[in-house]
């Protein structure tokens, strides 16, 4: 998932900071538990969010963000779900529309659930199997982003891929309105089917719900809070869903506030006050460097600190010139001073140099870096530790791009216009003619995908979905990921390489049957596909949320960061 960063420091503050924060108790644990009973004496009140801007679309089939995704954790149901819980417990399935984890048959190819009865979405219109089967092809039909890495494995999507307007599923998603059942088959086992199942693109739509992106309009929800009201460029509602009645602590326990807002428009320096004040309970944006010192000293208590599974990095598109040439790409990659880069970042406290695809402590990863002086990918080293701006600068002559124009699509904040400028200086050492384009981070994730916008390279992150390696290198690189002339092409390297997409099949398959030879062979894959380099990956971060004092029973989820529900005001 592309989930957008929280807060940057500079390296002169960050250990300062961090010191404060950790004293203050602030970091989560990595142990696993669940949310303690509703406590109804502490419900009601309003959650004040605060961001200089949207995230795009309010529709979950097409939203790719971290900005929305933490709100539909708490609108949102899928037949499965993330568990509400600290730590490692957040990765755990759980049932959540379903009434049980499915009955798996066939091979693992055909998963079977029984629908929970009483459920109804936000309108008092029944949850019925009739809503589950339309809402699984509607991803099809809104080309939602993730249709063609983590659906295309159900028995007639292929023809959905083809032709999205028309899409059914007749075989794929087997529906009895009488015994509430739902059986959904598919052409082959799928390790991750499960973890597919219970995020965001997977929920559950009534029937009626449009068959292109619903954009600013609200789609009923089942879970404890719908959306009132969405405004790009001013506000964004949520208030509790008047039929929601809580039937599964695990999957979606009742949230407390009574209505959630999401200011935007709001700078960076104006939601500090505005936490600080008690005026917002929660800062999305980049904390301004001259807010710091008075957040580190006065505030530290309020500040969480968690790890994240995830990258900033630079997809090349691999179709357009200069970066159609593979020595441009691997020039870059040797070119870039990833420590450079984490100090824009935060510093070494928030951030960590790799150059592999696969993160640190991942399944599937390797410690290595082609791309580090004295290192090639053929001979890598165990890590990344300087640039080599000589070689970078040699394989650009031999490519024959000397001399060319590139852009830089960069979303308008100011860290990544940073990341933007010193990448712009780093291409421009090399050999290129380069410029900056700063464009609103509203669209800029949307922009970045469509082929139609010829992006060269743009600065992007990446967090997981889910606990796989696929997750990174088959959504991210796999042929069925690149949809030309759509918002919706997740794979914005446009690369495509179907021997390697074969062994990506591969190695799913070995998920299932032999996973530590999946692993195994993910990581031989990590570092193969990294010998073409169709991006440059530059770091893993951290994440820092600053809360108000009058914010209280904060929990982060190592899926969906912080729980927005669960936040108390009273």
């Amino acid at each position: 998932m592309r989930r957008s960063f929280r807060l940057a420091i500079p390296t002169f503050l960050s250990a300062l900071l961090v010191a404060s924060m950790l004293a203050g108790g602030g970091a989560a644990t990595a142990a696993g538990t669940g949310m303690a009973p509703y406590d109804p004496t502490h419900a009601g009140g309003t959650v004040t969010l605060v961001a200089a801007a949207a995230a795009g679309s309010l529709d979950p089939k097409i939203n790719y963000t971290a900005e929305y995704w933490e709100l539909y954790q708490a609108s949102y149901d899928g037949l499965l779900g993330f568990k509400y819980g600290d730590g490692k417990s957040s990765f755990e399935i759980v049932p959540d529309l379903a009434t049980a984890l499915p009955v798996m048959s066939n091979g693992g190819k055909t998963l079977t659930f029984t629908l929970r009865s009483g459920i109804k979405f936000s309108n008092g219109a029944p949850l019925t199997v009739a809503d589950v089967k339309a809402s699984f092809e509607r991803i099809f039909k809104v080309s939602s982003p993730t249709a063609g890495s983590f659906y295309n494995g159900i028995v007639g999507a292929d023809a959905c891929l083809k032709v999205p307007a028309t899409c059914k599923l007749d075989k794929g998603v087997v529906v009895d309105p009488k015994k509430s059942s739902i059986v959904i088959n598919l052409v082959a086992p799928d390790e991750t089917i499960t973890s597919k199942l219970a995020v965001p693109h997977a929920v559950i739509n009534p029937a009626s719900a449009p068959v292109k992106d619903a954009g600013t309009t609200p789609i009923p929800t089942t879970g404890p809070y719908m959306f009132k009201s969405y405004d790009p460029n001013k506000l964004l509602v949520m208030v509790r869903n008047p039929y929601f009645k809580e039937w599964s602590h695990d999957a979606q326990p009742q949230g407390y506030p009574a209505e959630i807002d999401y200011k935007f428009g709001v700078t960076p320096t104006a939601q500090v006050t505005a936490v600080e004040n008690n005026q917002a309970n929660w800062v999305y944006d980049p904390i301004p460097a001259d807010r710091l010192n008075e957040i580190g000293t006065k505030y530290a208590s309020q500040v969480h600190v968690n790890s994240l599974t995830a990258m900033w990095y630079l997809p090349m598109n691999t179709n357009l010139a200069p970066f159609n040439n593979v020595k441009a790409r691997q020039a870059v990659n040797y070119a870039i001073d990833r420590a450079a880069m984490v100090k824009i970042f935060g510093g070494s406290q928030l951030a960590a140099p790799v150059c592999s695809f696969l993160p640190p402590s991942f399944p599937g990863h390797v410690d290595y870096c082609g791309y580090t002086k004295g290192a090639t990918p053929d001979k890598p080293a165990k890590a990344w530790a300087a640039p080599d701006l000589a070689l970078a600068k040699s394989l650009v002559k031999q490519s024959g791009t000397a001399g060319q124009a590139v852009g830089i699509v960069v979303s308008d904040d100011d860290v990544n216009k940073q990341m933007g400028v010193y990448l712009q200086s780093v291409l421009n050492s090399i050999g290129y003619k380069a410029t900056v384009k700063p464009i609103s981070g509203n669209i800029q994730f949307t922009y970045i995908q469509n082929t139609k916008n010829k992006v060269q390279i743009s600065v992007s992150q990446w967090y997981q979905d889910y606990p796989a390696a696929s997750d990174f290198l088959n959504v991210l690189l796999g042929c069925a990921s690149f949809t030309p002339n759509s918002d919706s092409s997740i794979n914005m390297a446009g690369y495509c390489n179907k021997p390697f997409d074969a062994q990506m099949q591969k190695a799913m398959g070995f998920g299932i049957t032999n996973p530590a030879a999946g692993n195994t062979l993910w990581g031989q894959l990590d570092q193969q596909v990294m010998k073409d380099a169709p991006v440059a990956v530059a770091f893993t971060p951290k994440q820092l949320d600053f809360v108000s004092s009058g914010t209280k029973n904060y929990h982060f989820s190592l899926q969906y960061k912080m729980f927005i529900s669960q936040l108390q005001t009273k």
